[in-house]
């Protein structure tokens, strides 16, 4: 199969972590259990993982991020430049209104790797798996959502500078990978689809980085890290997804020609289709000839499993502006891109609705 147009069914990245792994974590910050015992535990959760997509039937599998406390880990985790700063703050949004939360963490320093994170991820999920793996990064721009022009560093003139330390650190992920074998990467950027708002636009604007460089140099910087050959590359945009929350609504008019057009690296754009917040099927004319597009049907918020006839439908009327052959589908973001998880959807919705997307696709494209 190849990845770059046959893969047909996938999950966008992380999955709910099991109890067990939960409960092995508070014991490894009580300082009740070992690294050595929290790794077997960690691993035995990645197995799991592993197996639940397979038995759904998914084209390609992750190793579910389960060793990142969230899916930015790679940028955050693993990273110095990062610390606690009391006050900054942005909005995150919910059925009941929006939330102002504070930042975990703010750019205070040079942002400099302590050690790869993703390659431990690859290495181990490869050795077990039985289908392709995919590694999952974080878009370098994802660092501007812990810019504070206040507590800037003095070792960056401004955001985007820093964000070109960040691209890399993300190309040295990159390589890595490729040198170990891995043929599929995807870049999470739900920073870019953020932008479909004018409120978080206002956000970013106060933060002093200009919306208008985000889709031009931001862009350019995030279609760099695909100038490491050999992998086939996708780029994910969703408007946030976290415990259930979101960060922005609105179609993808306002950014879906820059995307489409800067993007050259990418082979599949992954992109959050599941409600009435992702708008119409109408942007995906900007994109490229012989590009995939791979529409997140389902949704990892709600609990209610979606079914194949529904699913069937959305993507005809997607293929009425982009061909057949050009489509795939995927869940919408992450069922835990935090750590906690999406607090809707159980283990047992989570099979279910994984299972879904692999019956949906054999269903439209018989491969």
């Amino acid at each position: 199969m190849s990845i770059t147009t046959g893969c047909r069914a996938e999950v966008v990245g992380s999955m709910l972590r099991p109890e067990p792994l939960h409960r092995a974590k508070t014991a490894l910050a009580a300082g009740t259990i070992s690294v050595a015992e929290f790794k077997f535990i960690e691993d035995r959760a990645v197995d799991q993982a592993i197996a639940v997509q397979e038995a759904a039937g998914v084209d390609v599998v992750t190793d579910g991020e389960f060793r990142r406390g969230v899916f930015t880990g790679p940028l955050t985790e693993s990273i110095t430049g990062y610390e606690y700063v009391p006050g900054v703050t942005r909005n995150w949004y919910t059925d009941e209104g929006p939330i102002e939360e504070e930042l975990p963490l703010v750019i205070t320093g040079k942002l400099t790797s302590l050690r790869s994170m993703v390659t431990e991820e690859y290495t181990y999920a490869r050795a077990r798996a039985t289908r392709p793996v995919k590694a999952t990064v974080p878009s370098p721009l994802m660092t501007f959502l812990r810019w504070s022009p206040r507590h800037a560093p003095s070792e960056y003139r401004d955001a985007f500078e820093m964000a070109a330390d960040a691209v890399r650190i993300v190309k040295s992920e990159i390589r890595e990978l490729t040198a170990l074998g891995c043929q599929y990467v995807q870049i999470d950027a739900p920073e870019i689809a953020t932008l479909v708002q004018q409120e978080t636009r206002d956000w970013y604007e106060k933060q002093g980085i200009p919306t208008d460089r985000m889709l031009s140099e931001g862009l350019d910087l995030i279609n760099s890290v695909t100038d490491i050959p050999g992998p086939t590359y996708g780029i994910h945009l969703c408007r946030g997804n976290s415990a259930g929350r979101w960060m922005a609504s609105g179609g993808y008019d306002h950014i879906a020609e820059a995307l489409f057009r800067r993007g050259t690296g990418f082979d599949r754009f992954l992109l959050e289709y599941d409600d009435q917040r992702s708008g119409s099927f109408a942007p995906l004319a900007a994109a490229p000839d012989g590009k995939m597009v791979v529409l997140g049907l389902v949704s990892s918020k709600k609990a209610a499993v979606e079914t194949v006839e529904e699913l069937e439908k959305r993507v005809k009327e997607a293929a009425n502006v982009l061909p057949l052959e050009l489509l795939a589908i995927s869940t919408q973001c992450g069922f835990a891109s935090v750590a906690s998880g999406n607090p809707d959807v159980s283990e047992k919705i989570q099979a279910a609705k994984l299972s879904v997307v692999a019956e949906t696709a054999r269903a439209l494209w018989n491969d």
